[in-house]
C-alpha cells in the first residue's frame, strides 16, 4: 500500500476539485488531486455537460480563474480548428452556438484546457494529479481528518496503485457525491427536508426523504449522417420507456412535447420551436471552414433521458449498480425513439442517420464517462442556504437575495429542479427564478469538523437550493474559495471556524479572495435567468449584440 502526505488533500477532479487545487498552489501550498474517472473535470467533461451559465457571464458574474477556462476553450478553437473569418472575429464565438451557453465546447477540448490550467503548478511541483482512484474509507481523531484511503476505480491505469492513503492537512471534498461524508462520519444531509426543518414552501409537507433527489441523466454525444443508417439495437427496455408516463406527465416520456407549454423539436427549423439538437451543440457545422465538419455534433441530455426510478446515493451498491445500468437503457432507448419512430415534420418517422460519437465522449459507447449528477450529499453547514434566501416570489420585497457578509462569491441560476427519484413527486418541478446571490462562508464550514470542507456542490444548501447552486461557473466559484481557505488557514496557523468568526480574519481572507479575482457581491440586477431560459422568454434563438452587458475590468488571472 503506498502512502503520501501533502498540505491540501483534494478528492474528486471535477470543476470544483480542480478550482480549489489552483487556488491553494497558486497560494504556495502542495495539493495531491484525486480522481475516480480517467478525466478530470466532472459534469465538464467525464459527465458531458456544457456550462450551465447565466445571461450576464460574458461580462461578470465570475471569478477571474473561471473566465480564464471559458477564454481558453475559445483560444483551443481559435488556434487549433479550421475557423471561419467570422467565427475566428467573434468575441463570444460559441463553437456549437448552443443554446444553453455561450462556450459550448467538446469535452476533450475542455480537459485540454484544464490540463493546461494544472500544467505550471504541476511542473512548479505544487499539484499532483492521480487518476482512477476513489476514496474507500476516512481515518479521523476527534473534530479532524487524518488521511483518505483511495483504492484504484475501473478507470484506473496500469500504473494506478490498487491502494494508497494520503494525510494531509486539510481535506477538502469535492467528489460528485460527497463521498467523504459519509465515510468520515461527518454529519450531512441527503435528499429532500421537510417543512419543518427549513421552513421552505418547496419541502416536504410532512416528514424528510432522504431518497427523494434529482434524477441523473446519461448524457450521448451524436451526429446525423442523412441516408445513413446507424440505429442502434433495440433497447430491452424500450418498450416499457417508450410509454412511460413519469406522474402528472400526459405524454409519454418519449414525445416533442416534454411540457404542455414548451414545444420542441430535433433540429432548428423556422418553427421557433425549441430545438433539442441545438441545445447542447458542442460543433456548428457554420462556425467552421466548409468541408471541415460532415455534420454538426450535439450532446444529448434533456427530460427525455432524466432517469427518475431510482436514486444512485444512499442506496446499497446493487441498488446503485442497477439504476446506473437503467440510466443507461433510458438514453439508449430514447436515441432508438429518435432513430426509428420520432415524428419528422415531414410526415416520416425516424432518423436512422443519427451516429453515436464515441469519439467524443473518450468511451467506446458515445454514452458519458458517468451520468450528469445533479445532487448527492451536502455538509451539515454552520448556515444552511434556504428557498427564502434566494427565490424572487418569497422576496419581491427585499428586491434581492438575502445580503451575506461573509461571502466568498456569487452565482446565479433559477430554481431548476428536475423530476425527482419518488414516483409521488415525478414531475419536473422549477421552482422559479432567483435573485443573483452570494456563497456564504458559513455554508463551507461543516458544523464540527475543523480541516474539512466541501468544493463543489455539497456545501450546506437544502434539496430546493441546490438546483441553483449545482452550476459549473457556482461550483467552481466554492471549490476556489475552499482551496484559497485552505492555504490561508495554513498560513495563518487558524482554523476556516475562526475566519468565519473573526471580523478582521474575514476581511482578510476576503481581501485575499478579490486578489485572487474572485467577486463578491453583484450589482443590482434583476431575477436571474439562466441564458437559455431568458432567450426562450424573449423568443431570441441567437446571441444577439444587443443582449450583451458592458465589459467591465478584472484583476489579471495570475500567480500573485
Amino acid at each position: 500500500m503506498s502512502e503520501l502526505g501533502t498540505d491540501v488533500l483534494v478528492a474528486g477532479g471535477g470543476l470544483g476539485g480542480i478550482a480549489a487545487a489552483i487556488a491553494a498552489a497558486r497560494l504556495g501550498r502542495k495539493v495531491v488531486l484525486t480522481e475516480e474517472t480517467d478525466w478530470i473535470g466532472g459534469q465538464l467533461t467525464a459527465q458531458c455537460v456544457p456550462p450551465d451559465e447565466h445571461r450576464w457571464i460574458e461580462s461578470f458574474g465570475c471569478t477571474a480563474s473561471y473566465r480564464a477556462l471559458r477564454d481558453g476553450i475559445r483560444g483551443y478553437y481559435r488556434r487549433h480548428y479550421p475557423l471561419t473569418a467570422a467565427a475566428r472575429a467573434d468575441p463570444a464565438f460559441n463553437p456549437g452556438a448552443s443554446l444553453v451557453t455561450r462556450v459550448g465546447g467538446e469535452p476533450r477540448v475542455a480537459l485540454a484546457v484544464l490540463q493546461g490550467l494544472l500544467a505550471p503548478f504541476a511542473a512548479a511541483g505544487l499539484v499532483r494529479v492521480l487518476t482512477g482512484l476513489r476514496p474507500v474509507a476516512v481515518e479521523t481523531a476527534g473534530d479532524r481528518v487524518l488521511s483518505v484511503r483511495f483504492a484504484a476505480s475501473r478507470w484506473a491505469g496500469a500504473d494506478t496503485p490498487a491502494v494508497v492513503t494520503i494525510s494531509a492537512d486539510y481535506v477538502l471534498d469535492a467528489t460528485e457525491t460527497g463521498e467523504l461524508l459519509p465515510l468520515g462520519g461527518i454529519e450531512h444531509v441527503l435528499g429532500r427536508e421537510s417543512v419543518a426543518a427549513t421552513g421552505e414552501p418547496g419541502a416536504l409537507p410532512g416528514a424528510a426523504d432522504p431518497l427523494d433527489m434529482q434524477s441523473i441523466t446519461w448524457v450521448f454525444a451524436l451526429d446525423h449522417l442523412p441516408g445513413e443508417d446507424h440505429t442502434v439495437a433495440k433497447p430491452a427496455s424500450y418498450d416499457c420507456w417508450r410509454g412511460y408516463r413519469a406522474g402528472h406527465e400526459h405524454n409519454p416520456h418519449f414525445h416533442w412535447h416534454p411540457k404542455p407549454s414548451f414545444d420542441s423539436v430535433l433540429f432548428p427549423d423556422a418553427s421557433g420551436k425549441f430545438s433539442v439538437w441545438q441545445y447542447r451543440r458542442v460543433l456548428y457545422r457554420g462556425n467552421f471552414a466548409p468541408g471541415f465538419l460532415a455534420s454538426d455534433v450535439t450532446l444529448i441530455n434533456a427530460p427525455h433521458n432524466d432517469y427518475t426510478l431510482g436514486p444512485i446515493v444512499g442506496v446499497p451498491d446493487a441498488e446503485r449498480e442497477r439504476h446506473l445500468d437503467g440510466a443507461r437503457d433510458l438514453s439508449l432507448a430514447f436515441l432508438y425513439w429518435m432513430q426509428t419512430e420520432a415524428p419528422r415534420p415531414d410526415g416520416g418517422a425516424g432518423w436512422p442517420g443519427l451516429r453515436l460519437r464515441p469519439d467524443v465522449t473518450g468511451t467506446a459507447d458515445g454514452l458519458a464517462k458517468q451520468p450528469y449528477i445533479r445532487e448527492g450529499r451536502r455538509i451539515l453547514a454552520q448556515r444552511t442556504i434556504v428557498q427564502q434566501d434566494v427565490a424572487v416570489d418569497l422576496r419581491r420585497g427585499a428586491g434581492g437575495a438575502e445580503h451575506c457578509p461573509d461571502s466568498v462569491g456569487i452565482g446565479s441560476y433559477t430554481l431548476d429542479r428536475h423530476t425527482t427519484t419518488r414516483a409521488e413527486h415525478h414531475h419536473r418541478t422549477a421552482l422559479g427564478g432567483t435573485w443573483p446571490f452570494q456563497i456564504p462562508l458559513g455554508a463551507l464550514l461543516p458544523c464540527r469538523v475543523q480541516n474539512l470542507l466541501p468544493a463543489a456542490k455539497n456545501l450546506g444548501t437544502t434539496h430546493i437550493t441546490n438546483s441553483c447552486y449545482r452550476l459549473h461557473p457556482i461550483e467552481w466559484n466554492i471549490g476556489e474559495a475552499a482551496g484559497a481557505l485552505a492555504a490561508f488557514c495554513l498560513q495563518r496557523r487558524l482554523t476556516p471556524h475562526a475566519v468565519g468568526a473573526g471580523t478582521e480574519l474575514l476581511s482578510d481572507y476576503q481581501g485575499l479572495l478579490q486578489e485572487l479575482g474572485v467577486e463578491l457581491a453583484w450589482p443590482k440586477l434583476g431575477p436571474s435567468l439562466s441564458y437559455h431560459k431568458w432567450a426562450i422568454r424573449r423568443r431570441h434563438w441567437h446571441w444577439a449584440e444587443t443582449d450583451r452587458m458592458p465589459t467591465w475590468s478584472f484583476p489579471p488571472w495570475s500567480a500573485s
